[in-house]
C-alpha cells in the first residue's frame, strides 16, 4: 500500500506551500487532505501549511495563487505600486483583452483577486513573481491616474494625495533626472494605454514638484516640497514605529543622584562617546588630556574632541539644554555641536552639512531635506513623555538625520542626556563593549523598522550607569572594568551590573 502522501503523480512534500490539484493530481491530493496533511483553501487550491491561518499563508502566497488564477497576467493599478495585496487582501490584476465587460472577483481567506481586461503585457513591463508580470513604473502613474471608485472592498487607485508623496519620494532618492525619466516614459506610454489626459495629469504634478508649473498639492510630503520645507518620507514613517513603541511600554524610571553629573561622569560620557567613534586614547591619555590639558603631538584635532565633549557635557546650562519647537530644536542643535567642535573650524560647527553623507550601506537625509525632516521629528517628539521617551526618540532622530559633517554621534547622545538632565533623572553612557549592541540597535530601526532594540539597549545602558559609583575616577574606572566596560566589543565579554 503506497503512503498516504504519494500517488503515481502526486507527492506532496514536493509541493509549494500552497499549490492547486489537477485531474492527475487530484486523487492524491484529496488523500492527503484526508489525512491531515494538507488543507483546502479553496476549490483547486490547498497548502500543506498546517499550522498557520490561512489568510496568512494566502497572503504571504499572493503571487503563486493570482498566477494560478490567471497566468501571465500584469500586476497592475494600486497592486503595481505597493507590491503587496491591499489591506483588505485585493489584488489588482489586468489579464488582457475580453469581451465581457466586467470580471468577477475571486474572495479566498486573506484575498480578493480583481482581474479586468487591458492590453496585457506591453514595453516597458518587466517579468514578476511566479509568471506574471509587473506593470511598468510610469504605466503604473497613468493607471492609477484613471478615475475608480470601490464597488467592493478598496479603490482599484491610489488616491491623488498617495501618488503625489511616491512622486515626491521618487524625487528625494533620483533627483530630479529620475521624475524627467518618469515623465519621457509616460509620454511613450500614454498612446498606448489611451491615457493621454493622465499623462497630462501627471506632467501637471511632476512640474509643480519641480517648480515649473502651478498646481495644488495635497500629499503631506508633496506640499511640504512645493512649500520650501522638503522631508524625508521615509525617515519619517521609522519615526513613528520608535514613537508607537515609546509610547507602548512600561518601564522604570531611574532618577539621578545628583541632578546634575559629577565631572567623573562627564569626563567617562566624553571619553566613550568619542571612542565609540573611532577617537580612540588610552584611559591615562584621556585623563591628562582633559583635566590637564597634555595634547598628544600629531593628534590635536582628536584631542579637541574630547576635550569639546567634555565642556559640553559639564557644563550644567548646556547639558540640560531641551527644545521647545521645532524652530528651538534646530537652534539647540546647532548651539550645541558650535559649542562641542568649537576648536575644529574644518568641520563647521553648528552648520548643517551640504553634501550627503553616509555610513557604510546607510546614505543619511539628503542635506535639502535636514531641516524639514528635523521639523516634522519635533511633532513626534512633542507628543512624547518628558524623559527617556523623548531622550531616545530625540537621540534616534539626530543620528538618523545625521544634519552636520562631524560629529552627528555625539551631539545625539548630548542631546539624549539633556533631556535626562532636564527631568533630573540618569544619564547614560554607552561603554566600548556595549558598542556593538547600540550601533546594531539603531540599524534594526534604521534598516528593518525595529524599534524594541534601540529602546531596550538604552534602558540597559541607563540601569548600569546608575549602578556605578561616580564619585572619584579611580572608584568609576574600578567598577567600570569590572563590568567589561573598557572591553572591545568583538571578544567574548558582555557588558553586566556591578
Amino acid at each position: 500500500m503506497a503512503p498516504p502522501n504519494l500517488t503515481n503523480s502526486f507527492v506532496l512534500a514536493d509541493q509549494p506551500e500552497v499549490f492547486f490539484s489537477s485531474a492527475e493530481t487530484s486523487s492524491g491530493v484529496t488523500r492527503a487532505t484526508r489525512a491531515g496533511q494538507a488543507r483546502r483553501i479553496a476549490r483547486g487550491l490547498y497548502t500543506r501549511n498546517l499550522g498557520e491561518p490561512l489568510e496568512t499563508v494566502t497572503r504571504r502566497n499572493w503571487a503563486a495563487i493570482a498566477a494560478g488564477y490567471h497566468p501571465g497576467a500584469v500586476v497592475t493599478d494600486r497592486t503595481a505600486l505597493e507590491a503587496r495585496p491591499a489591506d483588505d487582501g485585493s489584488v489588482f490584476l489586468d489579464v488582457g483583452p475580453g469581451d465581457r465587460a466586467y470580471l468577477s472577483p475571486l474572495k479566498l481567506p486573506g484575498l480578493l483577486l480583481r482581474p479586468r481586461h487591458g492590453p496585457g503585457e506591453i514595453d516597458g513591463d518587466s517579468p514578476f513573481l511566479s509568471g506574471l508580470w509587473l506593470a511598468s513604473r510610469p504605466r503604473a502613474f497613468l493607471e492609477n491616474l484613471r478615475p475608480s471608485r470601490a464597488r467592493s472592498g478598496v479603490r482599484r487607485t491610489l488616491d491623488r494625495a498617495e501618488l503625489e508623496d511616491r512622486l515626491e519620494r521618487l524625487l528625494t532618492t533620483g533627483g530630479e533626472p529620475a521624475l524627467n525619466h518618469l515623465r519621457d516614459q509616460a509620454r511613450e506610454l500614454a498612446p498606448k494605454l489611451d491615457a493621454q489626459r493622465e499623462f497630462e495629469e501627471l506632467n501637471k504634478l511632476i512640474g509643480a514638484l519641480l517648480g515649473t508649473r502651478e498646481a495644488e498639492l495635497t500629499g503631506a510630503s508633496a506640499r511640504a516640497r512645493q512649500d520650501g520645507v522638503p522631508y524625508d518620507s521615509a525617515r519619517i514613517e521609522l519615526f513613528g514605529a520608535l514613537h508607537s513603541e515609546l509610547l507602548s511600554g512600561e518601564r522604570i524610571t531611574r532618577p539621578s543622584a545628583t541632578g546634575q553629573p559629577s565631572a567623573v561622569f562627564a569626563f567617562y560620557e566624553a571619553y566613550f562617546s568619542n571612542y565609540i567613534e573611532g577617537t580612540e586614547f588610552e584611559l591615562e591619555e584621556a585623563e591628562a588630556i582633559v583635566f590637564a590639558g597634555q595634547i598628544p603631538q600629531g593628534r590635536p584635532e582628536d584631542a579637541h574632541d574630547i576635550i569639546g565633549t567634555f565642556r559640553l557635557v559639564n557644563d550644567p546650562i548646556a547639558n540640560r539644554r531641551v527644545p521647545t519647537s521645532a524652530d528651538d530644536l534646530i537652534a539647540v542643535l546647532q548651539a550645541q555641536h558650535s559649542q562641542m567642535l568649537s576648536e575644529r573650524p574644518d568641520v563647521r560647527p553648528g552648520q548643517f552639512k551640504e553634501r550627503p553623507n553616509r555610513a557604510g550601506d546607510t546614505v543619511f537625509v539628503a542635506p535639502e531635506l535636514v531641516r524639514g525632516t528635523l521639523t516634522r521629528g519635533y511633532e513626534y517628539y512633542a507628543t512624547l513623555p518628558a524623559g527617556f521617551a523623548r531622550a531616545v526618540f530625540v537621540m534616534f532622530l539626530v543620528s538618523e538625520v545625521h544634519p552636520f559633517d562631524d560629529g552627528n554621534g555625539r551631539i545625539a547622545r548630548v542631546m539624549m542626556n539633556s533631556e535626562l538632565t532636564a527631568v533630573s533623572e540618569q544619564r547614560v553612557i554607552v561603554p566600548t563593549v556595549y558598542r556593538d549592541d547600540y550601533l546594531q540597535a539603531l540599524r534594526a530601526l534604521s534598516r528593518g523598522g525595529r524599534a524594541e532594540p534601540i529602546v531596550r539597549v538604552i534602558d540597559f545602558a541607563q540601569q548600569h550607569a546608575a549602578a556605578i559609583d561616580w564619585s572619584e575616577l579611580n572608584i568609576a574606572r574600578s567598577e567600570l572594568a569590572a563590568t567589561h566596560a573598557f572591553e572591545e566589543p568583538d571578544g567574548a565579554a558582555r557588558l553586566k551590573l556591578p
